[in-house]
């Protein structure tokens, strides 16, 4: 069916044409029409299936026709949690994108960035904030934002939440807002620790599943390599080589590993960045950037990457090392074949990972085919440059505003990445307050 079907308003369908889009996903189509009822939800989906828009969307629509039920005026009325800062910034994009020709003011609040900024926007007035826990209790605690006109509570992510340790955030955040709400809850699997949030904060909630649970979306393209340890980096090159690839993304389990494949890609003539929570945040924001426009073919990313990162048509993701989690595989390969759109994983499986393929098979209930390896010739690789060391690093005077928080009662800033900053918006475009730090 098409949007217009859901009941949405003509300048949201106008957005939403805008951008291509003809008809809603499975969980749009489900979702859409019972938050527009005012009920709790609890939303299953693979990741890529359009889940943003299947809150978003809603929630600009009841806003744009109904006025403030409580708080008071210029409070936000929406409030949207996410567990990283690269995907608070992406669902801010797009609540940005689909309020386009609605006058409607959304907001971004994240740490590591001056709070002050933050502080300005929020003065200013906002119906719709994104934020991270942690960020949004440093806010709480300085009194720069009222959470008392809250009508709307989204958790997103959940489970990704839940894994980074931000359950007690949550519960603080839980009593900072009116009891009177509607709750929507959103995550990519449904967990024993989900179930147990979900009764404690959900009434009578529609559940809504458009996917098996743990699944791994059925149009990504799953294949194993069988390669020794010491072979993966060249048997890498000859695949990306080879097949052309022109924009792939690796996975790696450490940092360290990140960062030396990627220089070893540059030195084979490929040009590749690394993405972890060691960058700093200019880095990392360059390195996406550049990734998604193409002057950077190889993303060689932990699993910081694997939930949230929305790039457009992804082809290729290569696990060159398996998750010690086999939840993690399953959110890796949803970088592909997102939105119905074709896509391959590959996986570089050494001996010391047969437990860790076993594992992920067990989860997906189903085969991974192993191909033969091909015969390759290693590539030689460029010369090492000579280091130059480094000056003492001075300290960024924009971190250091918000609370100190520890890794079990925070969000971990090494884990989150900011997405590209706005400078301009089209004249109709919903007003988004100053200091959303993209």
């Amino acid at each position: 069916m098409p949007f217009a079907q859901l009941g949405l308003e003509a300048e949201l369908l106008r957005a939403i044409a805008a951008q291509g889009y003809a008809r809603p996903t499975p969980i749009q189509a489900q979702a859409v029409p019972v938050v527009l009822q005012g009920r709790d939800v609890l939303a299953g989906a693979q990741t890529g299936t359009g889940k943003t828009a299947a809150f978003a969307l809603p929630i600009l629509q009841l806003f744009s026709r109904r006025p403030r039920t409580q708080g008071k005026a210029g409070a936000p009325r929406a409030l949207v949690l996410t567990p990283t800062r690269e995907l608070a910034a992406q669902v801010g994009a797009s609540i940005d994108t689909y309020g386009a020709h609605l006058d409607l003011r959304c907001t971004v609040v994240f740490g590591g960035v001056n709070i002050n900024p933050q502080k300005s926007a929020l003065q200013r007035g906002v119906d719709i904030l994104v934020a991270t826990p942690g960020r949004l209790l440093d806010h709480a605690a300085q009194r720069s934002v009222d959470l008392s006109g809250i009508e709307i509570l989204v958790l997103d992510e959940a489970d990704r939440m839940l894994d980074m340790g931000f359950i007690h955030d949550i519960r603080k955040v839980l009593a900072l807002l009116p009891g009177r709400r509607q709750n929507l809850l959103f995550s990519a699997t449904y967990t024993k620790d989900i179930r147990r949030l979900a009764d404690t904060l959900l009434h009578q909630p529609a559940l809504i599943e458009v996917a098996r649970r743990s699944a791994a979306a059925e149009s990504v393209d799953q294949c194993v390599y069988r390669v020794r340890k010491d072979a993966k980096r060249d048997f890498l090159i000859h695949l990306i080589e080879a097949g052309q690839w022109h924009q792939v993304l690796v996975f790696t389990r450490t940092k360290h590993g990140a960062n030396r494949l990627a220089q070893q890609l540059v030195r084979a003539g490929i040009q590749a960045a690394a993405i972890h929570g060691n960058k700093s945040q200019s880095a990392r924001t360059a390195a996406l950037a550049d990734f998604k426009r193409g002057s950077v073919r190889v993303l060689v990313a932990t699993d910081i990457a694997a939930r949230g990162l929305d790039i457009d048509r992804l082809p290729h993701v290569v696990n060159y090392e398996l998750p010690n989690v086999p939840e993690h595989y399953v959110h890796r390969i949803g970088r592909t074949g997102r939105a119905g759109q074709a896509g391959s994983a590959v996986s570089l499986v050494g001996d010391d990972e047969n437990k860790l393929l076993e594992d992920i098979r067990r989860l997906l209930k189903k085969d991974i085919p192993v191909l033969p390896v091909p015969s390759f010739k290693p590539k030689v690789l460029a010369a090492q440059p000579e280091r130059k060391p480094h000056a003492p690093r001075q300290p960024d005077p924009t971190q250091g505003h918000g609370r100190p928080r520890s890794r079990s009662s925070g969000e971990p800033r090494t884990e989150e990445v900011p997405g590209p900053k706005r400078n301009s918006r089209p004249r109709n475009r919903p007003r988004r307050a100053a200091g959303n730090s993209r």
